[in-house]
């Protein structure tokens, strides 16, 4: 196909179209980036399923109050006991909190046994103002306290609020980052100014288009948006669509070496680099998808959320990019332009797989074919001993109070709340109990561990104390009445959640459709619910890598191996996590959901790299026998992969500033665990045990029954494998 033969619409036409189609997507979906939070939510609550106990609790909770209302605590501390006269300028507070008007009749001031603070419950409309709202209470409060005494607006209200406002840096400063590392890297990778423009736009507008998709999904009210998921989006679109784009780009180089005509050399890119990407993306997509199968709501969000951006991710590697190329030619190399390469040197005649290569990648294929056994048993070894690690990861949830790694006042305040009160007030465990059976059941609340106080509430929520002018009887809904259960620890921990447990124990003795919820008890049904998630998905994940891998390498050795080496890579991620969140960064363990989505990400995207290579070693082993094969597609792989996988640890990594721990924790997992893949696994391991087994890697494919050498096909069949 000579320059002058190339018709004027496919050399000009297409790209330009594909282009401006693209900037038209980009003009809609980057203003639509900012809207993401009008149908967002981080109610951790509205992420439970149906069937969980709190979620049954709550809505029983629900017909009981007028309103949805979340309760906000404020707490006036001070070192040594209110005298009088602080005890009234303290107690002058609640006028001006009630000018403020944020929902119903405040609470307080409840002094302490102390005698040390007040605290105030001030109820707070549940609306997504929430986090306005809690501003203008802290703005009133804390110059409103008595001189020399600090005060907190803590509690649920306070909390999420400190939530939200953590999350707030995903729209910018999260993009900002990534986007930084990844251009940094592509600038040293290809020393090229306009490559890595190119392939940053192509991410860029991929993320746009999936913003638009996403956006569109929540809108209809088809999925769930959350901050993690939001994040997570921006993340996996801009690391993967740049490893999508770099695989491009290195069969686009590759091809300019063979002819001096663009067009050719994209149209031969892109058949080359068709089948792995698509194979990748699909995998990826499918893989993710299988968190529908997940009981918590918000990992049911995040399967469609994360598989719409591999499709844009997918869609702008293979239109996007290949149009920018054919409009720039040599010139995206510039100033380090690839040359064309004498006929003789385009496809060399390989003995041993290592003619022709230099550098790096020539040690590599040296060591691997000298010493395959002793290069895969080593690493093998190495990441057994990593894997260690997982005895010690503590993924069983954490205090609410743990999650917000920046400074919170809510979180400050609860320590302070804890000092001088029962550490639940304020997040009661809500106890649903028949009428019949109500003061049995309250008896039984009273006497539990861990219960402070308990009482049945009146109509409007109002406690029943027994005080002169409280009301004296409860509410009554459907037969069931509610119980409010005051417990000792504070609402958001680990002794908290089992003091939940054991109370719904105790109190079916009496009342077997008794209910217990609240805030601990969503907790600890989101942190059950997950650990449940985490043995049914994982299974199903690895049956579908498995059976796509099959069906690309048309093979059933390589991708048994191929799997089990990317679990084993995953379990030592996971194992060093352990000891890096234990030793270095002391905290008081993982988010539940963590290890599941460490899973999903470090294995559907392991899986990419496995694609990147053995489809790249099954084309050479086709032509040059199975062992010079591998080196081969080591040696013309191995710069693209390791460049792939430090671009996606790098934007992996960039959700580390954001302050959340779950988000932390999993940006070290997934970066370290890609690296490790890249740099050992896919380096090392799978070529060495593909070297040492030899031909019988495809076994039962015609080429596992070849003996190493290469397949002869007709031209009819050789034209039709192009680009495998």
């Amino acid at each position: 196909m000579n320059a002058q033969k190339v018709p004027f619409w496919l050399r000009w036409l297409v790209p330009l179209v594909l282009v401006i189609t693209w900037l038209g997507i980009a003009g809609i979906g980057g203003p639509t980036f900012g809207r993401l939070s009008e149908v967002s939510s981080n109610d951790q609550a509205s992420f439970l399923p149906a069937g969980a106990e709190a979620t049954e609790a709550g809505e029983w909770q629900a017909k009981f109050r007028d309103s949805e209302e979340i309760p906000a605590v404020v707490i006036v501390e001070n070192d040594a006991p209110f005298t009088p006269a602080q005890l009234a300028q303290a107690a002058k507070l609640k006028g001006d909190i009630e000018a403020l008007k944020l929902g119903s009749a405040v609470v307080g001031p409840i002094p302490s046994q102390d005698s040390k603070a007040v605290q105030f419950i001030v109820p707070m409309a549940s609306s997504d103002e929430l986090r306005e709202k809690v501003k203008e209470l802290r703005d009133v409060v804390q110059p409103g306290a008595p001189d020399g005494m600090k005060a907190f607006v803590t509690g649920p209200a306070g909390l999420t609020a400190d939530l939200v406002n953590a999350f707030g840096g995903i729209d910018g400063i999260l993009l900002l980052v990534a986007l930084g590392a990844v251009f940094v890297i592509l600038l040293l990778v290809y020393r090229s100014v306009v490559l890595p423009l190119a392939v940053l736009f192509t991410s860029v507008f991929a993320l746009c288009a999936a913003i638009l998709l996403v956006f569109g999904m929540a809108k209809l009210g088809w999925i769930q948006l959350n901050g993690q998921s939001q994040g997570i989006l921006s993340i996996l679109v801009i690391g993967a669509a740049t490893d999508y784009a770099l695989l491009f780009v290195a069969r686009f180089r590759e091809a300019l070496t063979h002819t001096t005509n663009r067009t050719r050399a994209v149209i031969t890119a892109w058949k080359a680099s068709f089948e792995p990407i698509v194979a990748s993306g699909a995998t990826v997509i499918i893989a993710l998808l299988c968190l529908l199968f997940s009981d918590l709501n918000s990992n049911k969000a995040l399967g469609p959320v994360a598989a719409a951006g591999i499709l844009c991710s997918l869609f702008a590697a293979l239109t996007l990019l290949p149009a920018l190329m054919a409009l720039l030619g040599r010139a995206a190399f510039w100033p380090f332009r690839p040359k064309l390469l004498p006929d003789d040197e385009r496809e060399p005649e390989l003995v041993t797989g290592l003619e022709g290569q230099k550098g790096l990648w020539k040690g590599v294929g040296t060591l691997v074919s000298k010493r395959p056994r002793v290069v895969w048993i080593a690493s093998v070894l190495l990441l057994l001993v990593a894997s260690a690690g997982v005895l010690q990861l503590k993924a069983n949830g954490v205090p609410q109070t743990d999650v917000i790694l920046a400074k919170s006042d809510a979180v400050d305040g609860q320590d302070a709340l804890a000092r001088h009160f029962d550490a639940g007030s304020g997040s009661p465990a809500v106890v649903v109990a028949s009428q019949g059976a109500a003061q049995q059941v309250l008896d039984k609340v009273k006497a539990a561990d861990g219960v402070g106080d308990a009482y049945f509430l009146a109509d409007g929520n109002v406690p029943i104390t027994g005080a002169p002018g409280a009301p004296s009887e409860p509410a009554v809904r459907d037969g069931r009445v509610l119980i409010n259960a005051t417990l000792n620890s504070a609402a958001d921990s680990i002794e908290a959640e089992n003091a939940v447990k054991a109370l719904r124990t105790e109190v079916r003795d009496v009342d077997s459709q008794a209910l217990v919820g609240g805030v601990t008890a969503t907790a600890l049904d989101t942190n059950t619910t997950a650990q449940r998630d985490l043995v049914v998905i994982i299974p199903v994940v690895l049956v579908v890598i498995l059976f796509i891998l099959m069906l690309l390498l048309r093979s059933v050795v390589a991708p048994v191996l191929l799997v089990l080496s990317v679990v084993l890579s995953y379990a030592a991620a996971l194992g060093v996590s352990a000891w890096v969140f234990n030793g270095i960064f002391k905290f008081s363990g993982a988010d539940a959901t963590v290890p599941l989505f460490g899973f999903v990400f470090l294995v559907a995207l392991g899986v990419d790299y496995n694609i990147f290579l053995m489809s790249r070693v099954r084309e050479e082993s086709l032509k040059h026998g199975t062992r010079p094969g591998i080196l081969r597609g080591l040696a013309v792989t191995g710069g693209v992969i390791t460049s792939a996988g430090v671009v996606l640890a790098a934007t992996f990594a960039a959700l580390g500033v954001i302050p959340i721990m779950f988000l932390v924790q999993l940006a070290f997992i997934v970066a370290f665990g890609v690296l490790l893949d890249t740099v050992l696994v896919r380096s090392l391991l799978v070529p060495a045990l593909a070297y040492d087994i030899g031909a019988k890697i495809w076994w039962p494919s015609k080429l596992g029954r070849s003996s190493g050498e290469p397949v002869v096909r007709a031209p009819e069949e050789e034209q039709a494998s192009v680009g495998r």
